[in-house]
């Protein structure tokens, strides 16, 4: 049989290329696969949490723009606030009753506690916002090298079953070679969505937080005018 037909004989799918490789090219493959599917896993994950997010704070920006008291706001939220917004609301709310004397005054220092209540609320929310993110970072930045590291190990294998055979033929070098190169094509193919969902995503939480940010600003002044006007 000729070189050329005796490898077009040779099964080159992924499955067959993924059964001869050495043992150490297998886990690096199944490495890459699995961190693929986590990745997919946080990226939809994470599109669905910031979607829910937007709605939540969208309408509880309704709620508190709408005229009603704050006070019965408040009061409607209950003890388990439901969005991150209601949450960072309500941590203010909270301190804001609580800076109060017995007499309707409000104890010295009140704004600023009340300030920094909402921005522990605030990084709590991002903490939970950004989990998960930094996983995409990391397969997107090592994955390329993972799958590089198994390409290396895959053609020096191949190398010593050619020396061992002493056959140079196309037969011989190319299941090898094929085999080492799908350990690279894995791993762009984690790393690729990982970086360009990971940069998507990054931006899409900064918005979030930035809106939370806004509004604790804007609560706090509110807040102010409202103590100015006892």
């Amino acid at each position: 049989m000729e070189p050329i037909q005796a490898a077009e004989a040779i099964d080159f799918s992924v499955v067959a290329l993924f059964m001869r490789a050495s043992l150490t090219v297998q886990v690096v493959m199944i490495v890459l696969i699995v961190a693929s599917v986590w990745a997919w896993a946080i990226i939809i994950q994470k599109f669905l949490a910031f979607a829910r997010a937007r709605r939540e704070a969208s309408k509880f920006d309704r709620s508190f723009w709408s005229g009603e008291p704050l006070d019965d706001l408040y009061d409607q939220l209950g003890d388990r606030p439901r969005g991150a917004s209601e949450r960072i609301f309500a941590a203010g709310m909270t301190e804001w009753r609580r800076s109060h004397r017995d007499d309707g005054r409000l104890i010295p220092g009140g704004i600023a506690r009340i300030d920094r209540a909402m921005n522990v609320a605030i990084h709590r929310e991002e903490n939970r916002l950004f989990r998960g993110l930094s996983f995409l970072a990391t397969v997107g930045s090592t994955a390329p090298f993972i799958g590089l590291f198994g390409t290396v190990w895959g053609i020096k294998t191949a190398f010593e079953g050619i020396a061992l055979s002493q056959d140079t033929s196309l037969a011989v070098v190319a299941p090898g070679i094929a085999e080492a190169l799908l350990a690279t094509a894995l791993g762009l193919v984690a790393a690729i969505p990982a970086v360009v969902f990971y940069n998507k995503l990054s931006g899409d939480a900064e918005r979030i937080t930035g809106n939370w940010e806004q509004f604790s600003d804007e609560f706090s002044t509110l807040l102010s005018r409202q103590m100015d006007e006892v």
